[in-house]
This record gives structure tokens, sequence and C-alpha cells, in this order.
């Protein structure tokens, strides 16, 4: 499995310098991500093999304990739509308000994202596609690791 943990660690923090540096357009200029992930379909699945392995990630699933998952996964799978530039519009609150007082980590944010990519590799996603998604999340770090 991958981890954004010692060696790789710089590369999460060069995507968050690189992507709030260009302007949204410029991360979303079409749909060619969203058809190389393998759109809806293969998305949804991502998302809720990421959630099925969060709840089993002895790190991060106490994270989950009050959540709804139905509902996350879909806010999820509209949110990677959305950024990857299919047709799908997030229709979740903010980040900022829905991660307030959770006191999430830098651990519990790699945990997600170790997880994320382990969904991707089952779903057969190509590294190179990964890195392009996980480029677009990275910006959110800030937002969501509040300790």
């Amino acid at each position: 499995m991958k981890t954004l943990t010692s060696k790789s660690g710089w590369l999460a923090a060069a995507m968050v310098v690189l992507m709030t540096a260009l302007p949204a357009q410029a991360q979303k200029a079409d749909d060619s991500l969203y058809r190389d992930l393998g759109g809806l379909e293969v998305l949804t699945r991502v998302v809720d093999d990421t959630l099925a392995l969060a709840l089993a990630d002895a790190r991060i699933k106490d994270t989950f304990k009050d959540t709804d998952m139905k509902r996350l996964a879909k806010l999820i799978t509209e949110q990677f739509c959305e950024l990857s530039g299919g047709p799908c519009k997030y229709s979740g609150d903010p980040m900022k308000e829905v991660h307030q007082g959770l006191a999430l980590n830098n651990m519990q944010f790699n945990a997600l994202v170790e997880d994320l990519q382990a969904a991707m590799d089952k779903a057969n996603i190509p590294s190179r596609t990964q890195n392009k998604l996980l480029a677009l999340l990275a910006p959110m770090q800030r937002t969501v690791v509040t300790r």
C-alpha cells in the first residue's frame, strides 16, 4: 500500500503548494480526469471501498462513529466527480464547516488518503491518474486538519 508518510510526505506538501497556486479554472479545464478515473460508476465504487476501509482502519474508524455513512458516500462521490470535471455538483456544506470541532490531525488525514489510494488501486486506476485526483484533494488538508 502506498503511503503519504516519510519518503512521500514531501509529495503531499508539494501538491498543496502547486495546486493552491493554480487558478480553479486550470484545475478543472475538462472532463478528462473524470473519464480517466472511470466515470461515476468507478468513482462510486472507489468511495464505497474507501469508506469500508476507513471503518476497518483502527487509526480513523472512531472518527466516523456518529456519521451517516450513506450520505457521506454520496457527498464524497459528488465532490470527486465535480473536482475531476464530471457532471456532478457537490451538494454538501463547505469543508471548514463540516470538519469544525472534529479536531482532526495529519495522521487521520493521511490515513484516509491511504485508504483512498488502496481503493483506487483495487479499481485498477493508474498511479498517474490517482495522483491527479490527490492533487485536487490536497488543498483540503489545511481546512480539514485543525490540530
